[in-house]
């Protein structure tokens, strides 16, 4: 539900105490979105094949209600390699990220779930399919989340449940619907992150309260993700070309953002990937160096979303 905007935030002050532990001066999250198999194709029923964040680059839709095995096939080095090399890469380091996981790219690959389970990384669901879910009947989008969350849950070792939730391409019905659908579930309200307009979490009204502020709000936390820092933009106008186009891009941002927590005012980044994207070894060259440049820092908190969360929770819970 977004009736209103929000247009103010914080007002440009910082009236928290340092909430990250051990005093860090910056969260980090890296988010690595799992979509191969999730992806548009006439195998799975949809009308065509997939046009976007391709290496054909951006393609007219609707297209032709043909497979195009080119397109498919890119999609597939990202679940057969990148996905492993992004993996080891985060093992080197002993950091963990969270994924967006796509369910049914999860049903037909479950062993990437235990793999990032073991090597503490959060799996968060990024709805059941890889689509635009901006005109889907409410009721079609409930069972998509449902479902979603069933596949995250059957494939993972310990028989987890995502606490984080990123559709995407939403409708303005999406949040009051993933919201329900976890209650109906008997789940905690999750951590929702389709915002994109802030450097740190913040508190809205539950999309199922019976109005802001009422009793029955338990309030919805938001982690925002980022649209930005993201590789992306490898396949998007105007954008990164060369892995030195997303380092530089990436380093920047993280620069700045430490040093305003250095100054006082400790804030959060977010870093997004795709596995068919910076995980192709001409542009992974590019996150070996972020990381390298991370690890060189003091005072980093590199965590998943949901620890980012929980932290934020217990020292800023809800008020109404």
């Amino acid at each position: 539900m977004y009736e209103t905007r929000d247009l103010t935030g914080r007002a440009g002050e910082y009236k928290y105490a340092n909430p990250w532990p051990n005093d860090a001066k910056i969260a980090v999250s890296f988010v690595v979105n799992y979509e191969e198999g999730g992806e548009r194709s006439i195998l799975y029923g949809d009308e065509g094949f997939e046009t976007f964040l391709t290496e054909a680059g951006l393609m007219p839709f609707p297209n032709r209600p043909v497979r195009e095995r080119s397109i498919e096939s890119c999609f597939e080095y990202g679940s057969r390699c990148g996905f492993w090399r992004i993996l080891h890469l985060f093992k080197k380091y002993k950091y963990p990220f969270t994924c967006w996981a796509i369910g049914q790219a999860v049903e037909k690959n479950p062993i990437v779930v235990a793999a990032m389970e073991e090597n503490g990384c959060e799996v968060g669901s990024h709805s059941y399919r890889w689509i635009n879910y901006e005109n889907m009947d409410p009721k079609e989008e409930y069972d998509h989340v449902v479902k979603s969350l069933r596949a995250i849950q059957s494939a993972s070792p310990t028989g987890k449940t995502p606490r984080s939730w990123y559709t995407g391409r939403a409708s303005v019905e999406t949040r009051k619907v993933v919201c329900q659908a976890y209650k109906d579930l008997g789940l905690p309200q999750p951590y929702d992150s389709d915002e994109y307009n802030d450097d740190l979490p913040y508190w809205l009204s539950n999309p199922l309260a019976s109005k802001p502020n009422a009793e029955d709000d338990e309030g919805l936390l938001i982690v925002p993700y980022t649209l930005d820092v993201n590789d992306m933009k490898f396949a998007v106008a105007p954008g990164f070309s060369t892995a030195e186009d997303f380092f530089t891009y990436a380093r920047d941002a993280f620069d700045v953002i430490y040093e305003e927590g250095t100054a006082g005012t400790p804030k959060m980044i977010t870093i997004g990937l795709h596995c068919r994207m910076i995980g192709r070894p001409g542009r992974f060259r590019g996150l070996q160096k972020l990381m390298a440049h991370i690890a060189s820092k003091e005072g980093v908190w590199v965590a998943t979303r949901e620890q980012i969360a929980e932290c934020w929770k217990s020292k800023f819970p809800y008020r109404k």
